[in-house]
């Protein structure tokens, strides 16, 4: 049966134990629990890394971008019943390319999809995307404990 739900920052919280300044999506869009889900972040110029990444040249780091990816893939599968309460952890990334810089007024989607998972030990297939055009992209592996 598939559900697709919508969730706003406050509803992210009861799944995920992230939290600001590294709660890094602001809303889900589409989600279908254990499956596939699409959320955003929305790229303001006060975010955080912008202090030194770079004063005079912002941009958003890969590696942020990647974790963005992790904690939209981290609520499709937390907010599964058998998983609620957990932690999903980052167990590894393959084939991340980087596409197009990201950069302050920027919607950036975060598409995940869960492709294999083996016990507590799953992989996404992630996509981040800004009016259509492709970011990020990476294979990125995580456990559930």
């Amino acid at each position: 049966m598939k559900i697709t739900m919508k969730l706003n920052s406050e509803q992210i919280k009861e799944i995920i134990p992230h939290r600001d300044p590294f709660l890094l999506i602001d809303e889900i869009v589409e989600m279908e629990a254990g499956k596939r889900v699409v959320a955003m972040k929305h790229i303001k110029a006060d975010d955080f890394w912008f202090k030194g990444h770079f004063p005079d040249y912002p941009v958003v780091p890969g590696v942020l971008m990647l974790e963005m990816l992790a904690q939209a893939g981290a609520c499709a599968m937390l907010a599964m019943l058998e998983n609620k309460g957990k932690i999903g952890f980052f167990g590894g990334v393959k084939e991340a390319k980087f596409r197009r810089q990201v950069v302050p007024g920027d919607e950036l989607r975060l598409e995940v999809e869960i492709i294999k998972m083996k016990g507590p030990v799953g992989i996404g297939k992630g996509l981040a995307t800004v009016n259509g055009e492709k970011a990020v992209s990476a294979e990125i592996s995580f456990a559930i404990k």
